[in-house]
């Protein structure tokens, strides 16, 4: 309805539309029992339910990097993309805890572990936790992701003492209504279930009803002589039940509010005070389960910096996974139905991990890392959503200004390679897959030796994603301050500089090392304002073009061991190796490797002939920078670079026309005047120094 004002009623019937259809009724046991034989699914444990809610918003092989990618973290389609993950570590990280929720579905163990994102500060590892736990809850919502429980009626009719206020409880735990069965009986109808169900885990039941539940189930069996039909068909309801962290229904986030003064009855539950009086202290009607495991019953439990917590609280921790039971202080244990997930920094981890009084409860977690994105592009997409997400409608980003904030940001969390063979800026290119054919760079040795050095993995130390969102949302309020409508990486670097020293979770010793890296950045964006500005100022497509046939009749000749006609003279003669050299030098090919290039865009050229296409150097990469960078070797004597600088010493149609030029690249008219300025400087010093 764009465009027209939306009426109480439209809003009413997309909520009524919203919401499951059965969300209200209350129905018979017989009826869960039909449900279930039709769609044993209802049943399913909380990991099987949340590996299958993975699998149901879309998944999407990466055959490259052997990954599974998810769609809720890799398009976000809930939030329209607002909380898209970025970079191939994180979504190695997500495969592998998807891999382990999994694994638990089937019964292989790690149902009993406890599943530990590790990483640094502003990884991504608590927006991820916190995604899971919505999609959760818009799973529960689904018919492909419901889930039933009970709640007891009529209890003040059979039980005399029973309070009025509670004639009506819903199932404490929010049990599975099949915990209402004995384990035998509950045993025969799983059993039938598992011989007609199709899926890669097996239905599997063997909680206990809580203790109230028990309570009520005695009292109720012995008024009934053990009739389980009556007692079902008088006193149980089946209703539906959605998650909801809001309400505290299947999905909990856990942290305490007090770390030097906890107490386990904030995850288990505490006696009930105001029943105290009506039921007496043992009887476990008298008991509130408001515990944060009792909470999470049927979903997740999410705990916020897990390892600060004291080492006598984890304990509680144990049985929890281990066991899947909890025993709170004067109540029987309850059995318990829930992915554990806890989030952790490095040092609390590193603490732990070294105290040996620890042994037993890193034995039940499985450790997950959650790195920085070490692939810069992906990194500067992380940037571009923050952009979107943001309120900056009169901000124009200049190009490689993300980029080049991506690339600092990965220079501090790569280790710094051996030997001089390959740069720490070319390592930060091979991961993010700039890698000619021909260059000598084994990307996978890399990775190896960077995990072997970095000791737990690679890019688990360095400058967080959310420093660099800081420093480039206060350089677009300094922009705006200033009146300036554009953002650029000239821009953004002062910011970094200025404010290394003054952002907490940077160590002091690592500062020296940033500003050097912050130094590597400005090189690298200096060679590629100084390609922008010689593609602007020198780029001619037809001699281009030219020059393209010129190479190849050439580089065809020298293969063949032929001669080539000469342009002017008509003669035939050798192949010009000093005109082959003068291209092939731009891409900083030796002359050993000559041959291998000629090779390769010999064959180029005649897999396109094959197919019927004509002859392009723009559509192969590697050719086309050569053939441009002679061009402007060509052109560039001819251009008076310090005039760039001063705006007095050009003509204005001249100007215009190479800002215009810089502006098809994507440039604004203020960042093209920048960037000419810039590079026409660091050109002119070049100039000079030659």
């Amino acid at each position: 309805m764009t465009g027209e004002l939306e009426t109480l009623e439209d809003l009413s019937k997309h909520y009524q539309e919203s919401v499951p259809s059965d969300l209200r009724e209350a129905n018979s046991f017989d009826w869960y029992l039909q449900e279930l034989n039709d769609d044993p699914r209802i049943a399913r444990n909380a990991h099987q339910r949340v590996a299958d809610m993975f699998d149901h918003y879309g998944t999407e092989y990466d055959e490259e990097a052997g990954v599974v990618e998810y769609r809720m973290a890799s398009e976000d389609p809930l939030h329209d993309g607002e909380n898209v993950f970025y970079g191939r570590e994180v979504h190695e990280s997500i495969h592998e805890f998807v891999n382990k929720v999994k694994s638990g579905a089937r019964g292989l163990g790690p149902e009993k572990r406890i599943k530990l994102l590790l990483g640094p500060v502003g990884s991504g590892k608590s927006h991820f936790d916190w995604m899971v736990r919505r999609y959760y809850e818009d799973y529960t919502m689904r018919d492909e992701g419901r889930m039933y429980t009970f709640r007891w009626v009529n209890l003040g009719d059979v039980i005399r003492d029973q309070d009025p206020a509670d004639d009506t409880v819903t199932s404490p735990m929010n049990q599975d209504p099949i915990v209402l069965l004995p384990q035998e009986q509950r045993d025969r109808v799983i059993e039938r279930l598992n011989e007609e169900f199709d899926a890669p885990y097996t239905i599997r039941n063997e909680q206990s009803l809580d203790p109230a539940s028990e309570f009520y189930m005695d009292r109720l069996l012995a008024e009934y002589d053990d009739d389980l039909q009556a007692v079902l068909e008088n006193h149980v309801e089946i209703v539906r039940l959605v998650a909801s962290e809001n309400k505290r229904q299947c999905v909990e986030t856990f942290e305490p509010k007090d770390k030097k003064n906890q107490d386990e009855t904030e995850l288990t539950g505490d006696v009930n005070y105001s029943k105290l009086a009506v039921y007496g202290e043992s009887d476990p009607r008298a008991f509130d389960y408001s515990g944060a495991f009792c909470n999470a019953n049927r979903g997740l439990f999410s705990g916020e910096e897990l390892l600060k917590l004291q080492r006598e609280f984890l304990y509680d921790f144990l049985h929890a996974s281990q066991e899947q039971t909890i025993k709170p202080k004067n109540n029987p244990r309850m059995d318990i139905d829930q992915v554990i997930v806890g989030r952790t920094n490095m040092p609390e981890y590193m603490d732990k991990k070294g105290d040996e009084k620890m042994e037993a409860f890193n034995d039940r977690t499985k450790r997950i890392d959650f790195p920085y994105v070490l692939e810069y592009d992906h990194e500067a997409d992380i940037y571009r959503k923050m952009l979107r997400n943001a309120d900056v409608p009169n901000m124009h980003v200049e190009p490689h200004a993300m980029e080049m904030a991506g690339l600092f940001g990965v220079l501090t969390r790569i280790e710094e390679p051996d030997g001089e063979r390959v740069t720490l800026v070319q390592k930060a290119k091979a991961y993010n897959g700039e890698i000619d054919d021909s260059d000598d760079v084994d990307v996978k040795k890399l990775r190896e030796e960077g995990e072997a050095k970095a000791g737990i993995a690679e890019g688990m130390t360095g400058v967080s994603a959310r420093f660099i969102g800081d420093e480039i949302a206060e350089a677009i309020m300094d922009s705006t301050h200033r009146g300036r409508s554009y953002l650029s990486p000239l821009t953004l670097f002062n910011h970094f500089e200025e404010n290394l020293e003054n952002h907490g979770s940077i160590p002091e010793e690592n500062l020296e090392r940033y500003h050097r890296y912050l130094e590597l950045v400005r090189e690298e964006y200096k060679e590629r304002a100084i390609e922008d500005v010689r593609h602007a100022l020198a780029y001619d497509l037809d001699e281009i073009q030219r020059q393209g046939e010129k190479y190849m009749d050439h580089v065809m000749a020298y293969i063949d061991d032929a001669t080539v006609e000469d342009e002017l003279t008509g003669r035939e003669q050798e192949p010009d190796e000093k005109f082959l050299r003068s291209v092939e030098e731009k891409l900083n090919i030796p002359s050993d490797r000559k041959d291998d290039f000629r090779q390769e865009v010999s064959n180029w050229v005649s897999r396109r002939a094959r197919e019927g296409q004509a002859f392009d150097p723009q559509d192969n990469d590697r050719l086309r920078r050569a053939l441009e960078r002679k061009l402007w070797e060509d052109k560039k004597h001819n251009i008076n670079f310090s005039a760039l600088v001063s705006a007095n010493e050009l003509d204005d149609d001249e100007r215009n026309a190479w800002v215009n030029a810089l502006e098809e690249q994507g440039y604004s008219a203020e960042g093209a005047r920048e960037v000419l300025e810039f590079a026409g400087a660091e050109v002119a010093k070049a100039e000079l120094e030659e």
